[in-house]
């Protein structure tokens, strides 16, 4: 039987990140720069002002959101990689609400607006849930082309039905006051704080309480109990009178949810419109963050964070090296994916082999 340390869950994913980091800065030594440099102002850029923390927690914020999706769906042992697909129909359920109802007050349309996107993703997530409940659809086929169609979807309409009048622009007419979250630098000004302009808003503190909730559904309520069993052996959970047609419908669904709700930060919180492209990939940087944070909110934050400074940072290490173009960023963190994934075995059997030696107390893995 394989043992595994409880302290092992912090160690790997920073020893993985770690060596993602070490490959990465041989690549910016090949091209001939100072990795060590280039790694300090990618922090500095993310982390050393009160702008910069500002864009890593807006970025940060997307990811948590696509990384919960990804995660409850893997509870209930599904692999949703839809998120991006179902972000983007949670944009679109938020811009109906807000262009439908522009009159009503902000204490009703917002949170109108805010379950538009919420049910968007829902609804675009259930289909392949039920295909995959009823039909046998692989989940995997389904969510990854229901990607395509959404995008698709979304530019027919953003080209035609919903475009704005008098504009060549793939998008909708701004929404009304009423159904734009606040930034965070607007309510702070309200108890006389003064903090930077930036894309920082209300979602986050949305993303924070979904943290909290999915907690709270997966490991205290029954359907929580009813997904993880699925996940775990649905014949089991079949014999124990769970229907796993229905919790894997039920568990897309507010995977879908949760994706949905990424559109929130972008749309309700910053563009105060719906355009094109807004996810801009945040849907598949959740399933990354869902893989390092090992599908619990804790660690899903916590890699959520990682990925808004390796998108802040490495924004600002382009605009200091040019050498060290966006594209390289992106190897970086495909490099951060790559360890923390596909070759985060090889790591756990090493410290797997020191806690054996160290003579550490272990509990089943």
């Amino acid at each position: 039987m394989t043992f595994s340390p409880r302290w092992l869950g912090l160690v790997l994913p920073l020893a993985n990140v770690a060596i993602a980091l070490a490959a990465a800065g041989l690549l910016v030594l090949a091209i001939g720069e100072n990795p060590v440099e280039a790694m300090g102002i990618a922090f500095r850029g993310a982390l050393g002002s009160g702008n910069g923390i500002g864009y890593t927690l807006h970025y940060a914020t997307s990811f948590v959101f696509t990384g919960l999706a990804v995660a409850v769906a893997f509870h209930a042992g599904h692999f949703n990689i839809g998120g991006e697909g179902q972000a983007l129909m949670g944009g679109l359920g938020a811009a109906l609400v807000a262009l439908a109802l522009p009159d009503l007050p902000w204490p009703i349309l917002l949170p109108l607006a805010i379950l538009g996107a919420a049910l968007g993703g829902a609804a675009w997530a259930a289909v392949p849930g039920w295909l995959q409940a009823y039909r046998g659809s692989h989940i995997v086929i389904t969510t990854i082309m229901f990607n395509f169609i959404a995008g698709a979807l979304l530019v027919y309409l953003l080209a035609g039905p919903l475009r704005m009048a008098g504009s060549m622009a793939l998008e909708t007419a701004a929404f009304a006051p009423a159904a734009r979250l606040p930034s965070l630098a607007d309510l702070a000004a309200r108890f006389g704080v003064d903090l930077p302009r930036t894309p920082l808003n209300l979602s986050f503190a949305m993303a924070l309480v979904a943290c909290l909730a999915v907690w709270v559904l997966i490991w205290r309520t029954r359907l929580g109990y009813a997904i993880r069993t699925v996940g775990a052996n649905a014949e089991a959970a079949a014999y124990a009178g769970i229907s796993p047609a229905r919790v894997t419908v039920i568990a897309l669904a507010l995977s879908g949810a949760l994706a949905g709700l990424m559109a929130t930060n972008e749309i309700l919180g910053v563009q105060g419109r719906l355009i094109n492209e807004f996810a801009a990939g945040a849907g598949f940087v959740g399933i990354a963050v869902a893989l390092m944070g090992r599908g619990h909110p804790a660690g899903i934050l916590a890699a959520a964070l990682l990925f808004g400074v390796l998108a802040q940072g490495g924004a600002e290490l382009s605009f200091e090296k040019p050498a060290i173009t966006r594209d390289m960023i992106v190897v970086i963190q495909g490099l951060v994916i790559l360890f923390s994934g596909a070759l985060e075995g090889m790591v756990r059997h090493g410290g797997l082999v020191l806690a054996q030696r160290l003579g550490r107390k272990a509990v089943p893995a």
